[in-house]
């Protein structure tokens, strides 16, 4: 029986771009639920103030450094993190690139380096882990409500987000007989670092204001509760669906 206060109490979740932004968020809040977050990224120093941080508010964190865009060096880290750790319960496929661009300005190396990262490594990653995951495991990737629907000049991350919820219906299919469940939470507009250009823009407040059920750009903190939920035992029996978290963006018109 899980701990009501710490659901996720002895388990080991890997999240992958937590350095900042809404992978730090997400990994606060596994890491107050009760796991062990293994904090995934590039840059070291930033990862070790992340650690510092969640650590201050006696959270227990690893880190992980490696490049996902590198195949031998994302298996070289799965198999330290599995030594270090034993097994992994959690994988959230939080980490990812972003490439806006007019569709004439996009050429084919751009389109493969933006699905390396936002749609190949979350596949290669759920290969590597799921041996290591035990039955109850979760795997939960962050795709975007810029899958199901499109503006111009974005249409690799489109692309990506799209085959990435695709993806985790497959994976859903192929990894439930092992007892292995895999969502996605699709994030609206957040009030992050990587978009504060976009934050700082009163024109982007006001299509929001009238563009989203609640009227606001979404706080980081406010993904904590989707993806902690389906980390939990409480999402038990949901499997192969994408959680909107945009304020009522894809339900308002």
């Amino acid at each position: 029986m899980s701990d009501l206060h710490n659901p996720l109490s002895g388990r080991v979740a890997l999240v992958t771009g937590a350095a900042g932004g809404l992978g730090f968020a997400v990994a606060r809040g596994l890491a107050a639920a009760g796991a062990t977050v293994v904090l995934h990224g590039r840059d070291p120093a930033r990862l070790a103030a992340a650690a510092a941080t969640l650590a201050a508010d006696g959270c227990r964190t690893d880190s992980l450094v490696a490049d996902l865009a590198d195949e031998a060096a994302t298996a070289a880290a799965v198999a330290r993190l599995v030594a270090a750790h034993g097994r992994v319960d959690i994988l959230v496929n939080n980490a990812g690139a972003r490439d806006r661009r007019p569709l004439a300005e996009l050429d084919r190396a751009a389109v493969r380096r933006l699905l390396e990262v936002n749609l190949v490594a979350p596949l290669d990653l759920a290969r590597l882990v799921a041996p290591h995951m035990p039955a109850g495991g979760r795997i939960i990737n962050i795709t975007s409500i810029a899958g199901p629907i499109a503006r111009a000049g974005d249409a690799a991350y489109t692309a990506s987000k799209g085959g990435l919820a695709a993806l985790t219906r497959a994976l859903a299919a192929e990894l439930g007989p092992a007892g292995i469940t895999v969502n996605a939470v699709a994030p609206g507009y957040f009030a992050s670092e990587a978009n504060r250009a976009m934050v700082d823009d009163p024109a982007v407040a006001a299509h929001l204001a009238r563009r989203t059920a609640l009227g606001r750009w979404g706080a980081p903190a406010e993904i904590e509760g989707a993806v902690t939920f389906l980390a939990s035992l409480a999402a038990a029996y949901v499997t192969g669906q994408v959680i909107a978290v945009d304020g009522g963006y894809l339900a308002h018109f």
